[in-house]
């Protein structure tokens, strides 16, 4: 992941309302949460939490799919595993092992 890139991911993340939203979806895994499940859990109303997800969306952190009447989103796990890495890469001098579970944080899946 290049450096803009990690700058636009991690301001996409910089607000409390897209920081809960996307930790929900990172907890519902691959199957998702429709927009209305998202509104409830972070409280706000639906055109609000629009923006929040399309800005997330637009950072490549999520994407959402159509289904019927409903909008389902669901975290990319790629783009979280690529952030990891990037922020990781040369954590203790090259020395991996002094970061303890770290790496393989960024690693998994």
């Amino acid at each position: 992941m290049e450096e803009s890139k990690t700058v636009e991911v991690l301001q996409a993340l910089g607000h409390a309302t897209r920081l809960q939203a996307f930790r929900a979806l990172v907890v519902a895994g691959p199957n998702g949460l429709p927009a209305g499940a998202l509104g409830e859990i972070t409280g706000v109303p639906a055109s609000t939490l629009s923006s929040h997800l399309a800005r997330l969306e637009q950072a490549g952190l999520v994407h959402g799919q159509r289904r019927s009447r409903q909008i389902i989103y669901a975290v990319q796990i790629d783009a979280v595993r690529h952030l990891l890495a990037y922020l990781i890469e040369d954590c203790c001098q090259g020395r991996p092992e002094l970061c303890g579970g770290i790496p393989a944080l960024a690693c998994a899946g």
